[in-house]
Formats: C-alpha cells, sequence, structure tokens
C-alpha cells in the first residue's frame, strides 16, 4: 500500500523542507539582516564580528572588485572619493535636492537621481545599495538551508515618498531578493517590541523616536485589539547621526582656530571620523579627552556629555520640533503617550537619550539594541507572511502627504488626506466641462496646498472614448490605491461605456526634506489665503460654467428669444465675462445674480417650448 505525503495548507510539501523570510534593515550607515528560527527572531552575525552590523559602505577601487562594509570603510581615509558612505541619502532624489555635505562628485541631469563618479564609472545609489543587499543575502543564504529563503521584508524610513520607496525595491530586485514588504522602521521597531501584546482591548499610544546615521523618524502608533495603526508620522529624510558627528568637528575646527571654508573635504571627512569615535567614547564616559593635529594646528582639551548636548543641540532642536508637530497631527498631548521607544544607533548617545526624557516627562524604552531592533520586527513581519500565520499582527502605515488630482482651475481635488491608513482605495465621480469632451486628462498630485501650482506633480494619463454629451453629464469614476508598500495607483473610468485608463505612479526622483518640510508647513501658513483663493477659482469655474452653458442653449434656441431679450441677456453675459478676467471676487458674484433673471427666464422658455413639443398631438384622454 502506498502512503500518501501529506502537508499543511501554505507549508512546503517536504515537511523538513523549512521557509525564512529576511527581515533587512537598509540603514544610512549600518545594516543587517535578521531571520525567525525556532520562534525567535536572531541577528544573522558574519564572519568578521565587525561586519555584523554591516558599514553600508561600498568601495569601488581602479582594479578588481568593489569592497562592502568594514572593508570599505578602511578606505574612507585615504579616498574618500570612491568610498561611497551614506548611499540612503541619496536614493530617489534628483541631484537638485541634494543640498547637503559630500565628498563626491555626482553627474547627470538636475532633475533626475544623480549618479557617482567613480574609478570604476558611473555608480547609481540604486546599485550601491543593491551591493550592500546582496552581502546580506549572501550571509544569509550561508547560515540557512539550500534554497529555504522565501523572499525578505525591507525596512525604510516611514517618511519616504513614493520615489524611495520604489528605489528601494529597485535596489533589491537588482540584488535578486524578492520583496515581500517594505515595512516602516518605526512599525517594525514596534513589532520587536512586543508592544501588541498589551493583553486588553484598552487603547494605546506609542510614540517611535527613530534617529539613525543619516534619517530621523516619530511615529504615532495606536494599538487597539491587535491591531496597530499609525495614526500620524513625520521626519526628515536627510537628518541623524552623521548631522551630528559635522556638528561635533565643526566645533573641533573651531578649537583649532580654523575657518570651515578653508579645510578641504578630504580633512572634513577625516575629522567626522575623529569626531564619531569621540562621541561613541561619550556613550561609556562622563567625559573624554580631545587631541587634534589639523594643518599644522594642535588642540588638546576635554569634552563632556553636558558639553556635547550644547553642541548638538541644533540636531535635537529638529527633532523635538517633529515630535511636537507629529503629536499634533495625531491629536495627541504628550500626556496620553504610554510609551515612548527609542529607535536607531544615534540613541545610544546619553545626551539623546536625556533630551527625549526631559522632553517627554518618562524614561524611554531602550532595552533591546537599537541597532537590531528595526531587523528583529522586520524578521517577525516576514515570518509570519511566509508562514501566512492567522495571528499574524495587523500593521496599519499611513500616508505622509495628502494625494489628489487637479480641476478645472487649477485646483486639487485630495482623495486621499496625509496620515490616512494604508492599504486604502478612495473613489470620487467627476464629469466634463465643455459640450461634446471624449477625453480628460487626469493629473496626480501631492501636497497640502489648494492648487496645483504649489503642489507636486507625480504623473498623468489620459482617457479617450468618453461618449459625447453636454458638459456635466459624463460620469467618470477615478480610483486612488495604495498598497501595502505605499505604491499608488490611479485609474479613471467612463460609467456607461466602461472605457478605462490608469498608471502606477512611479516618480523618477523623490521629494528633499526641504520640499518635504515645505508642503506640509506651507500648508498651514497658507491656509486662510489658499481659502481665499480656492473661492475664487470655485467662482470663477462655476461662472465659466453658467456662461459656456448660456452660449450653448444661445445656439439651440436663441430663436425664443426676441431681439431685446437677446440682447440684454449676451450684455449681462458681457460684464461677466469681463468680471472674471479680472478676478474680481465679489463682483462675479453680484453679477452672477443679476444675470440670474435672464437666464432663468430664458431657461423657462426653453422648458415650455421642451413641453409643448412633447404634448403636441395629445388630448387629455390620452392621460386619463
Amino acid at each position: 500500500m502506498s502512503l500518501l505525503q501529506i502537508a499543511e495548507p501554505n507549508q512546503s510539501t517536504q515537511p523538513h523542507a523549512h521557509r525564512f523570510g529576511l527581515g533587512i534593515d537598509l540603514g544610512t550607515t549600518r545594516s543587517l539582516v535578521a531571520v525567525v528560527r525556532s520562534g525567535k527572531a536572531k541577528v544573522i552575525e558574519a564572519d568578521d564580528p565587525a561586519d555584523t552590523l554591516l558599514p553600508s559602505v561600498v568601495y569601488y577601487p581602479s582594479e578588481g572588485t568593489p569592497l562592502v562594509g568594514q572593508a570599505a570603510l578602511n578606505h574612507q581615509a585615504d579616498d574618500s572619493q570612491n568610498t561611497i558612505i551614506s548611499a540612503k541619502r541619496f536614493m530617489g532624489r534628483s541631484q537638485a535636492d541634494i543640498k547637503f555635505s559630500h565628498p563626491y562628485t555626482l553627474s547627470g541631469a538636475s532633475d533626475t537621481m544623480p549618479a557617482f563618479v567613480t574609478a570604476q564609472g558611473q555608480v547609481s545609489p540604486v546599485e550601491v545599495s543593491a551591493r550592500i543587499l546582496s552581502t546580506l543575502k549572501a550571509r544569509a543564504a550561508q547560515g540557512l538551508p539550500e534554497d529555504s529563503i522565501e523572499g525578505a521584508v525591507i525596512t525604510v524610513p516611514a517618511y519616504f515618498d513614493e520615489a524611495q520607496r520604489q528605489a528601494t525595491k529597485d535596489a533589491a530586485v537588482a540584488a535578486g531578493i524578492d520583496v515581500l514588504r517594505l515595512l516602516n522602521e518605526p512599525t517594525a521597531a514596534a513589532v520587536a517590541y512586543g508592544l501588541d501584546k498589551a493583553g486588553d482591548s484598552t487603547e494605546r499610544y506609542y510614540l517611535i523616536y527613530d534617529l539613525g546615521g543619516g534619517t530621523f523618524d516619530v511615529s504615532i502608533l495606536k494599538l487597539t485589539d491587535g491591531v496597530f495603526e499609525v495614526l500620524a508620522t513625520g521626519g526628515n529624510s536627510a537628518l541623524g547621526g552623521d548631522d551630528i558627528d559635522r556638528l561635533l568637528s565643526n566645533w573641533l575646527i573651531g578649537q583649532l582656530g580654523l575657518d570651515a571654508a578653508d579645510v578641504s573635504l578630504h580633512d572634513k571627512s577625516i575629522l567626522a571620523q575623529t569626531a564619531k569615535a569621540y562621541k561613541q567614547a561619550l556613550t561609556e564616559q562622563e567625559q573624554v579627552t580631545i587631541d587634534v593635529t589639523l594643518q599644522g594646528a594642535h588642540f588638546t582639551g576635554t569634552l563632556s556629555r553636558d558639553e556635547l548636548l550644547t553642541i548638538i543641540a541644533p540636531v535635537t532642536r529638529r527633532t523635538l520640533s517633529v515630535c511636537e508637530q507629529v503629536l499634533r497631527d495625531a491629536d495627541l498631548s504628550i500626556d496620553n503617550l504610554d510609551e515612548v521607544v527609542l529607535v536607531g544607533g544615534s540613541t545610544r548617545m546619553p545626551a539623546i537619550q536625556q533630551t527625549v526624557a526631559t522632553f517627554f516627562n518618562t524614561s524611554p524604552l531602550c532595552s533591546i539594541n537599537p541597532d537590531e531592533v528595526v531587523a528583529l520586527g522586520a524578521a517577525q513581519t516576514a515570518d509570519q507572511l511566509v508562514h501566512k500565520r492567522d495571528d499574524a499582527l495587523l500593521l496599519l502605515d499611513v500616508t505622509p502627504l495628502s494625494l489628489g488630482l487637479e480641476t478645472m482651475g487649477g485646483l486639487v481635488e485630495v482623495l486621499i488626506p496625509r496620515n490616512t491608513p494604508i492599504p486604502v482605495k478612495k473613489r470620487q465621480v467627476f464629469t466634463t466641462y465643455q459640450d461634446g469632451q471624449t477625453g480628460m486628462v487626469v493629473h496626480v498630485v501631492q501636497g497640502e496646498r489648494d492648487t496645483v501650482e504649489h503642489c507636486r506633480s507625480l504623473g498623468r494619463f489620459e482617457l479617450y472614448g468618453i461618449p459625447p454629451m453636454k458638459a456635466g453629464f459624463a460620469r467618470i469614476e477615478v480610483t486612488f490605491a495604495i498598497d501595502a508598500n505605499g505604491q499608488l495607483t490611479v485609474s479613471a473610468q467612463e460609467t456607461t461605456t466602461k472605457t478605462m485608463s490608469e498608471i502606477d505612479i512611479i516618480p523618477s526622483y523623490g521629494l528633499s526634506d526641504e520640499q518635504k518640510e515645505q508642503l506640509l508647513v506651507s500648508g498651514f501658513q497658507h491656509a486662510e489665503e489658499d481659502k481665499t483663493a480656492r473661492s475664487l477659482i470655485e467662482t470663477k469655474v462655476e461662472a465659466e460654467r453658467e456662461l459656456l452653458a448660456l452660449q450653448s442653449a444661445l445656439a439651440d434656441f436663441g430663436a425664443l428669444l426676441d431681439d431685446t431679450e437677446q440682447q440684454s441677456l449676451i450684455a449681462h453675459m458681457n460684464v461677466l465675462q469681463g468680471a472674471i478676467n479680472n478676478n474680481e471676487l465679489t463682483i462675479i458674484e453680484d453679477l452672477q445674480t443679476k444675470l440670474k433673471p435672464h437666464s432663468d427666464a430664458f431657461a423657462a422658455k426653453i422648458m415650455n417650448q421642451s413641453v409643448k413639443q412633447s404634448m403636441a398631438g395629445t388630448n387629455a384622454n390620452d392621460w386619463s
């Protein structure tokens, strides 16, 4: 008798064959990979302990294979031009957006993602990231059974926009990694801390303060009945430990009596590493001795934790400003928070821990290694996705900026407001503006202002095949859909013919941190101004539509008016058109009121004629 080999649903047909999902923290300064084995998430160690927390560095020598990790970092001092550090800062951003200091020569157009000019030619930030991811994948493959890796959950800053997320996915594809999901770093940290294990149905609020080497993120998570919802998120994709190192190195330059403008990029790079070493020493010590020599100048002295806190104040102030904004967005106060969680290597600093504890009036959670916590949470999420566990934690992330489309007059109609939980799908019906219109352009924008000119264009597509009808009669249903990875798809469908067109929004570059801050801040600063401008535009559009309808009616039914009536109607229409051209809101509204009796009388005559025509040839008995 033959035996059937039986496997549980969603598992391998070979019961002994394990399947693993990797959790990858692709960091600005350090990257690492973790996996769940025997029910516990663990970081996969490297053969060289210095590379377990893999430096996110790739060195491109003039000859030979590029080096990754600590071996690459060793070349920073002698060949900074070909040692690519913090490539994550360049991901999905245009060359025009990159305003921060760096030692590299960049190539490419101002509106596209740049490439690093190296001894081995031009290399994009995506290619640099792909080499780092390939190294992590190879490390995992070495420690796991052959062909057992199903894919990976890769973490990204919560404030990464569509282009930056797409660049991350492109890097993973280039590294031969199947992306199970992109997961926001703060959400991964919450999973690692097991904040979902509260044990009751009470609503709980957690603030995740994530200060890494090159990015800063804040997210407020709400936990209800095992569902994590990101209420609000904010951050800066160009703020982190690297900036602390620069502030400290600039302080050292000042102590040396030098002018920062006279120090070469190469010397600044070396000094930044020296500053970083002093910063790290102050994690364990209350005070360190400074001994620095540069360009013939020499300085010897001491540096205490309190002095360091003063030096890095520009960075800490900016992080706390983001925290305040995110609390406002979530409509919460500090007292509403149940826990504050520290994430990211820079939060090892006692100065940062002290700043956070003072601001939030509580001791933050930092019991899990802040360098590992994100990768551990990503590994747990990957394990849930690979094995499709019924008890998998439901994670609801949010979209960081409002998404909408352009309507008549250059106005923005928001379909998905900022901080809306994702995945999400929103639909809205629009109509045509002109008689006989058979096509339309759907222009997708992102931002917080009421007019297109003040928002960012994400893409546009065309819809044809609309049946020709009177203006306002066609029905076009526009759908915005964002998946769990933050991928936006926009479609438009004419409801009678089912003609459809759609676009996947994949911008070629992302928003800079200045642009993202400006989109948010300007939305608040210009709220009243935008309200007035929107009112004017909406009034103008309404008046123009009325004039178009009257012109169409005159062409079809003008004979119903005598010369005096027709001349009076046309005169009022011309005066209104003149006011529209001059942007006079109150005058437009007043002239619309004066035009109304004439247009109503005309409409009544058209209606009477229609009734007479429909009744012609009938008698009372026909209606009994």
